[in-house]
């Protein structure tokens, strides 16, 4: 299963239309996917920070989906400049390093000008730097406000962009799984030793 992260708790946020439209794509491939809301994270990571062997048996739920994922599809808005602090928070407790090392990651940007461009060069060195195999086609959702209607995306160009992402991101991650380069099969080999 692979999973989206849904990377703002904002109410009504347009991260997760996007995530949503994101997952429609996957299913429509037969990829069994499912969105991680940090809306719903929040509640699990109050009273934190809960780091490694404190974490409350809610958020180690959460964790081990990442840490089991086949692929992680990250859809980041720009605020500030950077990532929404509760995404880097909850990226900050994910187990290490089997939430990263060998783990398929793709990124999706949403903002005015820039789609989000800061952030998800952002996220690409936290996860680069802690081994996850990132999927080069990024895709960038520029002036995200005047773009999304009634949930929606109204831009050809992007829903054909996020399309072709979810294709060639399916094809990638199962291609690690068959050469055995993939993040379950290096834990499987790892806990054989």
């Amino acid at each position: 299963m692979m999973h989206i992260i849904s990377g703002t708790d904002r109410a009504d946020s347009n991260t997760l239309k996007v995530s949503k439209y994101i997952q429609s794509l996957y299913k429509n491939l037969g990829v069994d996917v499912e969105i991680v809301d940090l809306r719903e994270v929040r509640k699990e990571l109050a009273g934190g920070p809960h780091y490694g062997k404190d974490q409350p048996l809610s958020l180690q739920k959460e964790i081990n989906k990442i840490s089991h994922s086949d692929g992680l599809i990250v859809v980041c808005p720009e605020y500030n400049g950077s990532m929404p602090g509760i995404l880097k928070y909850y990226i900050d407790h994910f187990k290490f390093p089997e939430s990263f090392e060998y783990r398929p990651v793709c990124f999706v940007g949403l903002g005015g000008m820039f789609g989000g461009v800061r952030p998800v060069e952002h996220l690409q060195q936290v996860f680069g730097y802690r081994n996850a195999f990132i999927y080069p086609q990024r895709v960038f959702l520029m002036n995200i406000h005047k773009t999304m209607t009634d949930g929606g995306l109204n831009d050809s160009t992007m829903c054909e962009l996020l399309k072709a992402q979810a294709e060639g991101f399916q094809r990638f991650a199962m291609a690690l799984k068959v050469a055995g380069l993939d993040a379950n099969s290096w834990i499987a080999k790892k806990a054989a030793k």
